[in-house]
């Protein structure tokens, strides 16, 4: 089973020529889930939805509920954003959570959860994007409180454990994914504990999702590192088989996002 997690980068940038590129990887990957962050709608149009319809798979949307922030950047009122998931095996649920956050930092970020009806088990799968301000470490915090709580009252009595994937806009090191995590830390739901695949990953293999090596990232002076997750519940019977970057290059020549997306490619054992 294949996953992947991808910021998109909304509608900044050249976004019609890495609208093809960002199908481009995908068709190459061959995914059977994604977790999709930033995503556009405006006109009747929606990325995940043309994403979905070109590469044969299903899709669930999320709107964010306080999109103005972000379009006053792009200045264009019409164009939404939000979450997707992109799937091989039909949505039979899903639920929507507006992430917490005060004034100052609060521009309508969320949580997307969708059951998914694969043939052996139904999967719980969650993709979320965080606040970003480098300072709102303690917002973050708040933020995956509240989001462990919603895959708790989500993860349902099916075998396989929740996957949550996405732009956590946090450091593996940091407060936040240790709390998330649980396994360092008190997790916020006791017992709940989530594994980052990305610990199976060649340690040679470059890992940072926020690439200094991206022209788009390089103009902002920040330096590289992985922001980007895939987390797998512990205690059911899925197993990572490996984990890397995709969508780290150039295709055709334009960039298809300022993240880079995480692949991971899981087993399912009896």
């Amino acid at each position: 089973m294949r996953v992947v997690t991808w910021n998109l980068w909304w509608r900044f940038g050249p976004w019609e020529a890495r609208q093809k590129a960002i199908l481009s990887v995908l068709r190459d990957l061959d995914p059977d889930v994604v977790g999709l962050q930033e995503v556009w709608a405006a006109g009747g149009e929606n990325l995940a939805e043309w994403l979905a319809g070109e590469l044969g798979l299903h899709a669930a949307w999320a709107p964010s509920h306080a999109p103005e922030r972000w379009q006053r950047r792009i200045g264009d009122a019409s164009v939404g954003i939000g979450n997707a998931v992109l799937s091989r095996w039909p949505v039979v649920a899903q639920d929507v959570l507006p992430l917490p956050a005060p004034t100052e930092v609060a521009d309508g970020r969320l949580a997307l959860y969708t059951r998914l009806a694969a043939p052996d088990h139904d999967i719980p799968f969650f993709t979320t994007h965080l606040t970003s301000q480098l300072h709102a470490s303690a917002v973050r915090c708040r933020q995956v409180t509240a989001l462990a709580e919603f895959v708790a009252r989500h993860r349902g009595d099916t075998p396989f454990p929740p996957l949550v994937t996405g732009d956590f806009n946090a450091w593996p090191d940091s407060d936040e994914i240790r709390l998330f995590g649980g396994h360092r830390t008190a997790p916020p739901v006791p017992r709940q504990v989530f594994l980052d695949a990305w610990e199976y990953a060649d340690p040679t293999a470059p890992s940072a999702t926020w690439d200094a090596a991206n022209p788009y990232v390089a103009a902002g002076g920040m330096p590289s590192t992985r922001i980007d997750y895939i987390h797998i519940g512990m205690g059911g019977p899925v197993r990572v088989r490996g984990v890397r970057r995709a969508g780290d290059g150039p295709v055709d020549g334009v960039w298809p996002s300022d993240h880079a997306a995480v692949v991971a490619d899981l087993a399912v054992e009896d």
